[in-house]
């Protein structure tokens, strides 16, 4: 008889909005259902252009670099995660899924306290006013992946409302950058966190079983560069 007690319960990915200086978890957004596919690019910040070398080749940056890297890698990821009320009957809902879709618009607006202080430092005449900044955001994936995020896009496709128009169903286009150590200031607790998700990328990598030379058709002299 199956006892579904045992069956373990899945881990949910989601967002957490933490204070930079206290490293104090002020907001946590669990994701309601895992996306089912993520999206992930990255692209690599190489110190070497590409173009004309003028020597017949295609190469236009200094040779000297083509194997360089100026900092870490650029990493975006994009993913669709669903809302749905009426999943959750055991939870009260009289805004419909209101409240979860203004807490993820939260992520990318500044509060209306904020705003306030920048207009009142414009009246009294501050020439330059610094942008808001916002609270650090970790985008969590299991416990390996745990990364700062910027979100770049959020896109929102509500598809059923309830009696008062509160919607109750939607869809999300989520797309984030990961911040690195080349996105934020030495000392920063974001850049902390990068580097631990850095060094489980390594670990990770080092655990992966290495291939032979045999299996590429190559023989141990192949790759001295002799013909």
């Amino acid at each position: 008889m199956t006892r579904y007690a045992d069956i373990p319960k899945p881990i949910r990915s989601g967002l957490v909005v933490v204070n930079p200086d206290t490293g104090t978890p002020q907001r946590v957004i669990v994701l309601q259902f895992n996306p089912d596919t993520l999206e992930r690019t990255v692209a690599p910040q190489s110190a070497g252009d590409s173009g004309d070398g003028g020597s017949g080749g295609t190469g236009s940056g200094d040779r000297n670099e083509a194997l360089r890297l100026k900092g870490p890698a650029q990493e975006s990821w994009k993913f669709t995660a669903e809302i749905d009320a009426t999943d959750q009957f055991e939870i009260a809902a009289p805004d419909g899924i209101y409240p979860q879709l203004a807490t993820l618009e939260m992520l990318v607006q500044p509060t209306t306290e904020q705003l306030r202080a920048a207009s009142r430092l414009s009246q009294k005449g501050t020439i330059e006013i610094s942008p808001i900044e916002m609270p650090l955001t970790l985008f969590t994936w299991g416990s390996k992946r745990v990364m700062p995020v910027r979100l770049t896009e959020l896109s929102v496709n509500e598809s059923a409302f309830d009696v008062n128009l509160n919607p109750i169903r939607a869809s999300l286009g989520i797309g984030m950058k990961i911040l690195t150590v080349s996105d934020l200031p030495a000392g920063h607790r974001g850049a902390d966190l990068y580097m631990a998700h850095l060094a489980q990328k390594e670990r990770l990598a080092a655990a992966a079983r290495g291939g032979s030379l045999g299996a590429l058709g190559l023989g141990g002299g192949a790759l001295s560069g002799r013909g």
